[in-house]
């Protein structure tokens, strides 16, 4: 945010490895009247040095490079924590717990917003396969090859009916979310309060561009694998399923790159107020060099979230079976048309409940691997710090170095 000291605009601050002005680094050696280094020319070759017993060595250079285990800092107090996170780079575990903490700490906030979407989403997939998913043919265990196929290609498109209104309706709750959650984040992260309706519309003039680079994500990555797939599809036969799968599969490997490249673009284009294109290019300057750490990150926050779905999801279901004696019989015919509306209306409540609050955890992780990347990359934990109000951090001593009443 272009209005809050340490949401700096693209280009304002170093990424990817390279210097900034605004970075202190440490002064080069020299002597006591400030003329030219009295250091003999004849010094032990690199790594070899070894600090004095009992001295702790100094952090290494760059922020990647010889850096403490989290929550450690050679020779300096700890990290300022004015809000959800530490103001330093943040391991694994901080990223997920962070994330809990901030709809944690701003449920008041997230969760009426999160539940109304979550209801939205839900009613439309329930409408959806209720009334517009036509029935799976039944399988026929003697059927000729051609027709196997042709049983595939039904039960095919009949998920496909399905998959597009659910589709469009979950891109359009994740927008919101993912739009809610960069701007509460950005205020917890300082432990400044923020209200539903100052959030909003705080987010609600980049909903559109968020529209616009949403849509065109969704369409690039149809687009890659309407292509892997289509040749196998157009040739037929054996040897065009083979192909057919081969293309799917690489498509699909193309597709998991670019979605973790551009996975930060969203938190870009919504704190920093830039545009659909410079969004994406400002999540590729992050994630290079990162990428599979970023990835590994995602995919655990996914698996969570499916395994916190599933943990909440069984009591309703069991409960929807019990208060809906048709709910067997609707089960093992496979129609969504069979099960009664109480086993739908439960089931449903769990549903609305388990996506109110993975909706703002699965964000909340993105914003923060956001925030984490431009710390490491650009600093901008200092900036940050002076935005909070604290003083800058001092340079932690060298050894040897005196310090008053040392």
């Amino acid at each position: 945010m272009n209005d809050t000291p340490g949401w700096t605009s693209p280009g304002s601050a170093p990424s990817g490895g390279q210097d900034g002005s605004g970075v202190p680094r440490p002064a080069g050696p020299a002597d006591v009247n400030g003329s030219t280094s009295q250091w003999s020319k004849d010094q032990p070759p690199a790594g070899r040095w070894s600090p004095p017993t009992g001295q702790t060595p100094p952090p290494g250079p760059g922020r990647n490079q010889g850096a403490p285990p989290p929550g450690v800092q050679w020779g300096g107090p700890p990290a300022a924590k004015p809000g959800v996170i530490p103001l330093r780079p943040l391991g694994l575990g901080e990223i997920l717990d962070s994330s809990v903490k901030t709809l944690r700490s701003y449920w008041r906030t997230l969760l009426p917003v999160t539940a109304v979407l979550a209801l939205l989403a839900q009613v439309t997939h329930t409408l959806v396969q209720r009334y517009l998913v036509p029935a799976a043919p039944p399988l026929n265990p003697d059927a000729t090859p051609a027709e196997e196929l042709e049983q595939l290609l039904a039960s095919a498109r009949s998920s496909l009916i399905g998959l597009g209104p659910d589709t469009v309706v979950s891109l359009v709750v994740l927008m919101i979310s993912s739009a809610l959650l960069a701007v509460v984040a950005g205020r917890a992260i300082l432990g400044r309060p923020i209200s539903a309706g100052t959030a909003w519309r705080e987010a609600r003039p980049r909903l559109l561009q968020l529209l616009g680079l949403t849509l065109l994500l969704a369409v690039t990555g149809a687009g890659i694998m309407l292509v892997g797939l289509l040749p196998g599809l157009v040739i037929g036969g054996a040897p065009g399923a083979v192909l057919a799968v081969t293309g799917g599969l690489g498509a699909l490997v193309v597709n998991v790159w670019l979605m973790v490249r551009f996975s930060l673009a969203s938190p870009a284009l919504i704190l920093e107020r830039g545009g659909v294109v410079q969004s994406l290019k400002r999540s590729a300057k992050l994630v290079r060099g990162s990428w599979w750490r970023i990835f590994g990150i995602t995919l655990l926050t996914q698996l969570l979230t499916s395994v916190f779905t599933l943990i909440i999801s069984i009591p309703f279901i069991a409960i929807g079976f019990v208060v809906d004696g048709e709910a067997f019989s609707a089960l093992s015919s496979g129609s969504a048309e069979s099960f009664g509306w109480p086993f739908l209306i439960v089931t449903g409540i769990g549903g609305v409940i388990t996506s109110a609050i993975a909706y703002p955890v699965s964000a909340g992780v993105t914003v923060l691997l956001y925030v984490d990347q431009r710390i490491r990359r650009e600093a901008l934990d200092l900036e940050l710090i002076r935005a909070a109000g604290h003083p800058d951090p001092a340079p932690a001593p060298a050894p040897g170095d005196k310090t008053v009443g040392g």
